[in-house]
């Protein structure tokens, strides 16, 4: 196992692709404007990049881990089409409707800790990135670095509550801008 290093956590639904509200046709994912340059200047900086995703369109039935599946694939081809790549995806298949509630739906931690013993990522050091609130909240508990990057689909009083302890940022790029500015100067290659 190496050291532990900082990653960045993104959420992936209204901050790497369009929110169209449980994404489940690999036909009309759209990438947000930006948002493959800003992971590929990451990746550039060797910075891990761990996609955490709320898929609770499994557990409710709307679609399934095949069709999930499919737009994962999707996502990746757009992605590596402009220079990109994530590390490693995560999700939580489960309905927030069902009791008692999962340990792995954002703003729970379980996704982020298995993240972290996989890859030998240090999570108070990392960076948490999403359109809501419960994808920043995370850093909270690891006392590590939120930012809200808000979109049309954010909710308002998500915004209002990010102001609180997170950055707020216009676009994932600038969030990147932010995270690079921020990260130690030299940040260990992968597998080091």
């Amino acid at each position: 196992m190496t050291d532990s290093r900082p990653a960045v956590f993104l959420d992936r639904d209204g901050t790497i692709n369009v929110d169209t509200v449980n994404v489940s046709r690999a036909d009309s994912v759209r990438l947000i404007p930006g948002a493959a340059a800003a992971i590929a200047r990451l990746n550039a900086a060797n910075v891990p990049v761990v996609v955490i995703s709320n898929q609770s369109g499994i557990g409710r039935g709307l679609f399934t881990v095949e069709l999930y599946e499919e737009v994962r694939r999707r996502i990746d081809e757009m992605l590596a089409a402009e220079g990109a790549h994530v590390d490693a995806v995560y999700i939580c298949p489960h309905s927030p409707d069902v009791t008692p509630a999962c340990d792995c739906r954002k703003p729970a931690t379980q996704l982020y800790q298995r993240a972290a013993a996989e890859h030998g990522l240090d999570l108070a050091t990392s960076w948490y990135v999403g359109d809501r609130l419960r994808d920043i909240l995370p850093a909270k508990t690891f006392h590590a670095h939120g930012i809200l990057v808000p979109r049309d689909t954010t909710p308002g009083a998500d915004v209002v509550a990010a102001k609180d302890g997170f950055a707020i940022s216009t676009s994932l790029g600038s969030a990147v801008d932010r995270i690079l500015a921020g990260l130690p100067l030299s940040t260990p290659p992968r597998g080091s």
